[in-house]
Parts: C-alpha cells; sequence; structure tokens
C-alpha cells in the first residue's frame, strides 16, 4: 500500500460560512470555488494571489459544476437545475424535477467523468410520511433523468478514477453505498454497501483520489476519513471543527486537500470553543495526488 500522509494546514480561508459546501478546484484558473448555502452566495478563491470573490446568488445553492466557458455555470439551486450566466446573472432553468414537494432542495452535486452533471435533494421539512428525496442527472442534451429515489439526504457523490464505480451516501442512515456505473448510459447497478459511520457521524462530502481512496468529511464527527478501495478505514484526520461538510484536491500539483465547513448547527456555547467553524482549510497532502474536476459538457 502506498504510504500517505495529511501534512499541515497551510492556510484557512475565514469566510465563518454559515453552510459552506460543494467544494471545486478550477485547474484552468486556478481557483477554489464553493457555496454558502444558507447565504445564497458562490464563492472563488485564487490560490496564487489569496484572491477572494463572492458572488451573490438569487437562489440557495446546493451545489454546482464548471463547464467550457468560465462565465457559466451548471447550479442546483434549492428550487431546480439550471445555467447560470455570471455575467449577466440569468438562470436558464434545465429542470425542476422536485417543484411540487415544497419541503425539498437540492443538496450534494457533481459532474461524472463523462461530463454528465448530477444533483440529490434531501428533505429539508417533512410535511408527510412518504416525502422522500431522490437523485437526478442532467445529460448533455440537458435532459433530466431520476437515477435513485426513497433517500432523505442525498449526499458523498463521486466516482472511481476509472468512472466505473459510483460512491453515494444517504447521509441520515450513516452508510455510503457503491453502485456500478455505466459510463455511457450512466445508469447505476449493483448497489452495495461500502462503509458505515457512527452514530453521531453523518457521511457528507466525499471525493476520490487517484489511487481510488474515497475521502469522506463526517458531519458532527469533526474528521475526514480516507477508505481504501475495500472500504476499509485507511487514515483519519481530525478537524478544528465539528461540521466538515465537502472536499477537494486541488494546488498546481494536485496535492492540497481542501475542506468546508459549517457553524449554522453549533449551539451558541459550543460554537465560541469553536472560532474556525465555517471557514475553509488546505491541508498538504504528501504521497498522493488527486484528480482534476470535469467540466460539464454539453
Amino acid at each position: 500500500m502506498q504510504t500517505v500522509t495529511v501534512g499541515e494546514l497551510l492556510m484557512t480561508i475565514p469566510v465563518g460560512n454559515r453552510l459552506g459546501e460543494g467544494v471545486l478546484w478550477d485547474e484552468l484558473h486556478q481557483l477554489i470555488w464553493w457555496t454558502d448555502i444558507l447565504s445564497s452566495v458562490i464563492y472563488r478563491f485564487h490560490l496564487p494571489t489569496h484572491t477572494l470573490e463572492t458572488l451573490p446568488m438569487p437562489h440557495r445553492v446546493g451545489s454546482f459544476g464548471l463547464t467550457a466557458n468560465p462565465m457559466m455555470l451548471i447550479v442546483a439551486f434549492d428550487i431546480g437545475i439550471a445555467h447560470y450566466d455570471i455575467e449577466h446573472q440569468k438562470i436558464k432553468w434545465l429542470a425542476q424535477p422536485e417543484s411540487q414537494i415544497e419541503g425539498n432542495r437540492f443538496n450534494d452535486g457533481r459532474t461524472d467523468r463523462q461530463g454528465r452533471f448530477w444533483a440529490g435533494t434531501m428533505v429539508e421539512r417533512r410535511d408527510h410520511q412518504q416525502q422522500c428525496a431522490a437523485l437526478y442527472c442532467i445529460d448533455e442534451k440537458g435532459d433530466c433523468h431520476l437515477r435513485l429515489s426513497d433517500l432523505e439526504i442525498s449526499n458523498g457523490l463521486c466516482w472511481s478514477p476509472d468512472g466505473r464505480t459510483l460512491y453515494h451516501a444517504d447521509s441520515p442512515k450513516h452508510q455510503i453505498y457503491q453502485y456500478d456505473f455505466d459510463i455511457r448510459s450512466g445508469l447505476l447497478s449493483h448497489k452495495r454497501l461500502f462503509a458505515t459511520t457512527s452514530n453521531n457521524m453523518f457521511p457528507d462530502g466525499s471525493d476520490v483520489d487517484c489511487a481510488g481512496y474515497l475521502w469522506n468529511a463526517q458531519w458532527g464527527g469533526g474528521q475526514l476519513v480516507r477508505y481504501r478501495p475495500d472500504g476499509e478505514v485507511d487514515l483519519i484526520l481530525k478537524l478544528p471543527v465539528t461540521h466538515p461538510t465537502s472536499i477537494a484536491f486541488g494546488g498546481p500539483k494536485l496535492d492540497l486537500l481542501i475542506v468546508t465547513s459549517a457553524k449554522h448547527a453549533i449551539d451558541p456555547l459550543a460554537l465560541s470553543q469553536e472560532p474556525q467553524a465555517g471557514d475553509v482549510f488546505i491541508y498538504q497532502l504528501d504521497g498522493i495526488l488527486g484528480l482534476n474536476s470535469p467540466r460539464v459538457r454539453g
């Protein structure tokens, strides 16, 4: 097994997000992107110059993807998925598959290695017992397809390096699953359990490194866990915050680990003991590299 260690905390971006999420690395422009869902803001941080920019959004943003056009994003807003023109602040809706479910909103999402954008929903406010969330895929034509249903909080979406295995978590169940992934059709099959978290830790955002190991942010546990391809724990990185939310690999060499966090679910007394809650953390990796984030095609 290849030896990997997480080195020093290189820097912290002191943004104090209420619910930081959806972090992405933009290798073309050396930018770190993420969102604060509850504040309806997208951030981008230019790593070489340490310049931070905020982009107010017309709705809450659960997740988003980069496209070939640097001024165009695909965004899973709380109420649906759309193309968003940053320069003109215009929305072109692609799908609003749960517009009839008032208590649901879009949550975690990611672009697969073939350039399709995926985003799942969550039950934010339960209005009836049968209410559930789901996972959707936007194909290269802009059409929306239902891929998983009967979920509570869709999370932890990512793919193996060859793109043939999809990882996905339903956070309240404390379980991360694997699926066989058909890279041509985008269809899922052969669901199986990959890993389980303890009762006080919920699997949140994930990503896979170049060796095929899964990294998962564990909400409530104050830690990231690196899992071997067989689901066994490889290492645990303890964090200075209780609620890490999403991760990405970045930097010119893809040897940085970038972590977002949240503070909105922490009571005031606990928050006074956790001054960095909601910040973004950048760690140095030693012995392993990440993979570039794919861009949405179509």
